[in-house]
């Protein structure tokens, strides 16, 4: 999880800041030609010149590479070791010539008219064309860097496989201690490694031309291990045990007591060596919001490791990196698989979510087919179940009836019902 995995042991010192500053102009480059070389802000490059600040990580490897002196390279031929050998008398050696060409049209002249100077000067002298062979090898290095270096990479990008292994290879240990140290979880810093690299096996294409692949791996691991949803989960839910070192334990303890961006953020600048905006572009965060994180996390952590409280702000930083590094080293991660194994689980996920894919779309129309099928092709008014009217106001009648109505109602009902009696008048 250090920056032995950014092979930072393999980049060169650099200079004073008067030196980087004095190198840069004599290579006629300016502030912001640096910074687009590297892939940061003029700012940056003015403080690295300055001595405020200092590269970290691949950065740090651009940028000497960049300003590194280019390397004297002798003139070809300009001292022939064939014209001193055969130059046996001073005479002839006085003329010398402006070309080596010219020396080795002078020097038969010199040597045929004196035979008996040719047992002085043995063929022995002209064994220094040897030395050609010894410096042939510097010669033909510039065409094979330039050969080797530009087809060995497109070879090995010929076979994503073989690419994507060798990215594995040097990644993914150290990524699984440093997932470990943001989560204080062994088995999920394997399983999100594991899962950043499926997902990158997924999106090779667009991963392959990244400019910092490690990195593009490292942040879809970390986005994976910090994830809430593992709450829920019952072997997630508490840290494993803490190392039984009485400072690795308090460090331990301090890193996971520190929110989960602030835990990020001091992980990725003072344990991986990324500088602050690269540190706030994988945290996205501003710039001034990082580093106010990075200052709120050390100062927790300095209250559990006495030794920092009082150091500089660079001395912090680099004893806060030897200790997580020690810590990171000093634990039992799981090994993650092969590659191969990877790159099939990844494989067979994408596989298994394009059939799944495919059924979901083959049922929806399955059902859209059955819904058109089946449904009426004109419209229907339901008709409405019957239900008690209330609220009716009562009947109306008539009023009371009088004595000559009752007398009236009396005589109807004594009289038949039918017959021609009701229709012939009685006249009394």
């Amino acid at each position: 999880m250090t920056r032995s995995t950014t092979d930072e042991a393999a980049v060169p010192p650099l200079p004073s800041p008067k030196e980087r500053r004095r190198l840069r102009e004599a290579k006629s480059l300016s502030e912001e030609e640096v910074a687009a070389a590297v892939g940061v802000t003029r700012a940056t490059v003015r403080s690295w010149e300055t001595g405020r600040t200092s590269p970290r990580g691949r950065k740090r490897a651009l940028y000497a590479k960049l300003i590194a002196p280019e390397p004297a390279v002798k003139p070809p031929a300009v001292k022939p070791p064939a014209v001193k050998s055969t130059a046996v008398k001073p005479s002839a050696v006085k003329p010398p010539a402006a070309t080596p060409e010219a020396a080795a049209a002078v020097v038969p002249e010199a040597a045929v008219p004196e035979p008996a100077d040719l047992p002085v000067a043995p063929p022995v002298p002209e064994a220094p064309p040897a030395a050609p062979p010894a410096d042939a090898p510097p010669a033909p290095d510039p065409d094979s860097d330039t050969r080797s270096g530009a087809e060995a990479p497109d070879e090995r990008r010929d076979s994503p496989a073989e690419a994507f292994d060798e990215l594995y290879a040097r990644t993914a240990p150290g990524l699984v201690r440093q997932t470990y140290l943001l989560t204080g979880r062994r088995a999920l810093a394997r399983e999100s490694v594991e899962r950043a690299f499926e997902l990158a096996w997924q999106r090779w294409p667009e991963v392959a031309v990244d400019r910092d692949p490690a990195g593009w791996v490292r942040a879809a691991a970390y986005e994976y291990a910090m994830s809430p949803w593992h709450r829920l989960r019952r072997t997630h839910r508490q840290p494993d045990a803490p190392p039984t070192e009485p400072g690795k334990r308090a460090l331990f303890d301090a890193l996971l007591d520190l929110p989960p961006a602030y835990r990020r953020t001091l992980l990725l600048y003072d344990g991986v060596g990324l500088d602050l905006p690269e540190t706030a572009a994988e945290t996205e965060a501003s710039t001034p919001a990082a580093a106010g994180r990075l200052m709120t996390a050390r100062a927790a952590v300095a209250e559990r490791l006495p030794e920092l409280a009082d150091a500089a702000p660079a001395e912090q930083s680099a004893l806060l990196h030897d200790r997580i590094g020690g810590l990171a080293r000093a634990e039992h991660v799981p090994v993650p698989r092969p590659a191969r194994a990877v790159r099939t689980g990844s494989e067979n996920k994408a596989r298994l979510w394009t059939r799944a894919a495919v059924a979901g779309v083959a049922l929806l129309i399955a059902v859209t087919g059955l819904t058109l099928h089946t449904a009426p092709t004109h419209y229907e008014p339901p008709i409405s179940p019957p239900e008690r009217v209330g609220g009716v106001p009562p009947r109306g009648g008539p009023q009371k009836l009088t004595a000559q109505d009752l007398k009236l109602q009396k005589s109807l009902s004594e009289q038949l019902a039918h017959g021609p009696e009701r229709l012939v008048p009685r006249l009394e």
